[in-house]
């Protein structure tokens, strides 16, 4: 009979892994596809446009509904709203579901609407608090304000889109919500080639492409929501109890999940009073440490919010701890490799992707500052995705505003230091600190609580990993001659840059091979 347990307990344990790393590559793939037209929209958008006055305006103005996005809608509204239905479906019938849904949505879109209409008329207000560096130059500000007017209703639309999404993620149906920020960089890119050259004010094409991208995002949700039979039918109620307990889980979440958008944030409004481009400078640097936090911080982080939601509701403790273990492992395991990887190619990249027309050597070589600031901090950036999860899945949204509050102040506080001894690439540095110290935080938490209780075996991973990426360092830094890059076209650029990026991949993987680890090691253990 024991043996038979034991046999039974592996069978599960494979299986939810199975099923944990199959959604986690979906959304992962998804993503990449997103994030690979995201790097096609920004090398046009820097052949284009390249870097100045009204990229500087459009990125600022762009920045605002898309930090109030992540801040309200993705983040916010996903962490307080999925353990609440998780809830639902646990505990109540088909039909109380569909009401919780109606009214959450109804309540939900008239509260972003009039948010959206304030922000709109309020434009102004918003550039002299986040760029008043723009004041200096009468004509900029002007611009980033009209900007702002245009994409300021993408909040409306991308808030319609995240909670559709966390309903068919809720429901384990992740390829729709992970595929639908496509949209957004086919929409720009086709408003870059055809209707920036018919514009007199050829930037304010991308503003309205970011309109009509939101529009269209909400549009392809639609049929998924059908097929699940939980279209919403949008009825305001703010007394439903559902609503108001996502409502008052959603004030704090509002801070704790997005931390280190606002000191992105931040850098921008640090960055407005520097030199011209800085802005755009931090932009691409950060796009590029998107890419692998988007990949595979984002995937995890909406696959394992749901999971630990729904271990909660059943009181499964140990396999809460256990998925978070899992998370935290691959978090390192591919982690690692990618932050020596920015470091490393970190020019090599930005010249691949940017440096065509307008984009000069020199602002591949300021980027390339910001970028490796940046990269710095990638691990912790990586963790927050996992952690806060592990404090909003059972619903206690204080812990992660009482950490992130202190990281922000940090944060704020290294930004006054840094940026007098490396300007942008200061601002950064103090972002990625600031990332590094929140996660210190929330981790020392959840095991002083232990509500996360490590597995065995972590201090032999952890030396594999780092005896893995020291072998793919010193490989790049050795062999990797970055003085070349400004002399070949793009072509030979783009072959070198796969080359490399394939050579150290293939050293960290045989490396980490060597020293024993394998895939079964990465199972979810019960």
């Amino acid at each position: 009979m024991v043996l038979l347990s034991n046999f039974n307990a592996v069978l599960i344990e494979v299986e939810l892994s199975r099923e944990l790393f199959k959604s986690t590559a979906i959304v992962g793939v998804m993503t990449m596809v997103s994030r690979l037209l995201g790097f096609v929209r920004d090398m046009l958008i820097a052949q284009f446009f390249g870097v100045g006055l009204a990229t500087d305006a459009f990125f600022v103005a762009f920045k605002i509904p898309n930090f109030l996005r992540r801040l309200f809608a993705e983040g916010a509204f996903a962490h307080s709203f999925v353990p609440v239905l998780a809830d639902y479906k646990q505990q109540n019938d088909r039909q109380s579901l569909r009401e919780f849904i109606d009214k959450t949505s109804g309540t939900l879109a008239l509260t972003v609407l009039l948010l959206t209409l304030i922000g709109t008329i309020a434009a102004p207000l918003f550039i002299m608090l986040l760029a008043p560096g723009f004041a200096w130059n009468g004509t900029q500000a002007q611009l980033a304000t009209q900007l702002l007017q245009i994409v300021f209703p993408y909040l409306f639309f991308i808030t319609l889109v995240a909670f559709a999404g966390a309903i068919l993620n809720a429901h384990e149906k992740f390829a729709i919500p992970a595929l639908t920020p496509v949209f957004l960089n086919l929409c720009m890119i086709a408003a870059t080639i055809w209707l920036a050259p018919l514009m007199d004010e050829p930037v304010m094409a991308l503003a309205w492409g970011v309109f009509v991208a939101g529009v269209v995002q909400v549009l392809f949700q639609v049929p998924a929501l059908v097929k699940l039979g939980l279209l919403p039918r949008f009825k305001v109620d703010f007394h439903h109890a559902g609503v108001g307990h996502v409502m008052r889980l959603m004030l704090p979440a509002i801070f704790s999940v997005s931390v280190t958008q606002i000191n992105l944030l931040l850098d921008s409004l640090f960055a407005s009073f520097l030199t011209v481009g800085s802005v755009s400078w931090l932009y691409y640097s950060d796009r590029l440490v998107e890419f692998p936090l988007g990949i595979l911080g984002m995937a995890l982080a909406t696959v394992i919010l749901p999971h630990l939601a729904r271990n909660h509701a059943t009181d499964n403790q140990k396999a809460f701890s256990n998925s978070l273990d899992w998370g935290l492992r691959l978090i390192l395991l591919v982690g690692m490799p990618a932050t020596i990887g920015l470091l490393v190619l970190a020019e090599p990249m930005l010249s691949t992707l940017f440096q065509y027309d307008e984009f000069s050597a020199n602002d591949v070589h300021f980027a390339g500052q910001s970028l490796q600031a940046y990269a710095l901090g990638l691990l912790g950036y990586f963790m927050i995705k996992i952690l806060v999860p592990g404090f909003t899945s059972r619903q206690d949204m204080k812990t992660p505003v009482r950490y992130g509050m202190v990281a922000m102040a940090v944060s704020l506080g290294l930004n006054v230091v840094l940026i007098f001894p490396f300007a942008h690439a200061g601002l950064a540095l103090a972002t990625s600190l600031g990332a590094i110290f929140n996660a210190a935080l929330l981790l020392r938490k959840l095991l002083l609580d232990q509500v996360y209780q490590p597995l065995n075996g972590w201090w032999l991973f952890i030396l594999q990993v780092a005896l893995a990426s020291a072998a793919m360092a010193a490989c790049l830094v050795y062999w990797l001659d970055v003085e070349q890059w400004s002399q070949w076209d793009g072509g030979q650029r783009a072959l070198n840059l796969f080359k490399w990026i394939v050579i150290g991949g293939f050293v960290y993987v045989a490396t980490l091979f060597i020293t024993g680890l394998r895939l079964s090691h990465l199972l979810i253990r019960h």
